[in-house]
């Protein structure tokens, strides 16, 4: 079936006919090339077609997918926002505003998902990460595979679990919000579904299933019946040959208690256990000190927020990473020149001042951009 919009979209839409006139929406990443890393302009794409999908009687339920083998997405359009970040620290003022936009858009976006009132399933497979896992773990059923690979890893170039990230975190067992957001380990499948990341799975192999039984389910167009004829569904697929759990390595005691030293330094004890934990050891080492204390004090403010508030949050504390040099300097060294020789502003989380996290968390305007976000599902 060929899209409704440009087959050479970098978010591409679909319209399937199903039973009694209905819609199945569908949309799909479609930048192989960059792992269908999330843009501004696939937001640009997805953002109206979701209140278009909402609006029309027809539509009874929207899949998203990825193109490729490799990646459902592998985060955000990091290049891009490095370029714009680079022009602002050179210029010493804004004269590239794309990644307030960027971060604004996303978060809207991902808000929108997580509060959308008909049934959104997405299947992720390979890489989910940033901006991709943003979208996947807003979604209502979210259909892992065997290749699946989920993470938070902005430790390694100075940003911090966005996207959703601190609602993300705020529902999994500390021990695992503390290791995957200090280290940047990845989650396999049977991870996912352990901790309901993931709600089902299916091989990888055959993940096109998912949207051949969607089409097949005798839609009625009551939203309930209709979602629970989708779970019935998922719940009838094979499922995967999934690899061996990992987060059951963690100790239940491992907490955000205490600085950001010791949250770390009770991390770095366990090392020698396996090597997914030596792995995220470190990484943590090399990653950026700002990020891990970022993480901690985001880790304990998420106890008592709200959905809003928490993107609200991501917001103020997005946009003094871009204004500042860590995340910059963290891309340019990983992603950029890839000399894997990042100059943090702060070397070691002994030298963090506490004062300079406290920081990211303090409001850059007098009015939060996303100011607006529970009155958009009131």
């Amino acid at each position: 079936m060929q899209p409704v919009n440009d087959p050479a979209a970098p978010m591409l839409l679909f319209e399937h006919s199903v039973v009694g006139g209905r819609i199945l929406a569908e949309a799909r990443f479609n930048s192989e090339a960059t792992l269908n890393s999330l843009s501004l302009a696939m937001i640009d794409i997805l953002a109206p077609a979701l209140n278009r999908w909402e609006d029309d009687s027809r539509v009874v339920a929207v899949l998203i997918t990825g193109a490729g083998d490799r990646a459902f997405s592998a985060g955000g359009d990091i290049q891009a926002l490095y370029r714009a970040m680079v022009k602002n620290h050179q210029a010493g003022a804004m004269v590239d505003d794309y990644p307030y936009r960027f971060f604004e858009q996303e978060y809207r976006l991902d808000y929108r998902l997580h509060t959308y009132p008909k049934t959104v399933v997405c299947v992720g497979h390979g890489i989910i990460m940033g901006g991709g896992l943003g979208i996947f773990s807003a979604s209502r059923y979210r259909v892992v595979t065997e290749k699946s690979r989920i993470a938070l890893p902005e430790v390694t170039i100075g940003l911090f679990p966005d996207a959703g990230g601190t609602w993300l975190l705020r529902n999994l067992p500390e021990q695992v919000a503390v290791f995957i957001g200090l280290t940047g380990s990845s989650l396999n499948g049977a991870d996912a579904l352990a901790l309901s990341l993931g709600t089902h799975s299916v091989p990888s192999v055959e993940r096109d299933t998912v949207r051949a039984r969607l089409l097949e389910i005798d839609w009625c167009g009551d939203a309930d019946k209709d979602d629970r004829a989708v779970a019935a569904v998922l719940d009838s697929l094979a499922a995967a040959d999934m690899p061996e759990s990992q987060i059951s390595q963690l100790p239940e005691s491992l907490s955000a208690s205490g600085t950001p030293a010791e949250v770390a330094a009770r991390i770095a004890a366990l090392e020698g256990q396996s090597k997914w934990i030596d792995g995220g050891i470190a990484a943590m080492r090399r990653g950026c000190p700002t990020t891990v204390g970022i993480v901690v004090e985001q880790l304990r403010r998420a106890r008592t927020m709200t959905l809003a508030e928490a993107f609200q949050l991501e917001m103020v504390v997005a946009t003094h990473c871009a204004n500042h040099a860590d995340f910059a300097e963290g891309v340019r060294a990983l992603l950029i020149e890839k000399d894997n020789q990042p100059n943090w502003r702060y070397a070691t989380l002994d030298d963090l001042p506490e004062a300079y996290v406290s920081e990211h968390f303090e409001a850059p305007w007098p009015q939060n951009p996303l100011h607006d976000l529970e009155e958009m599902t009131a």
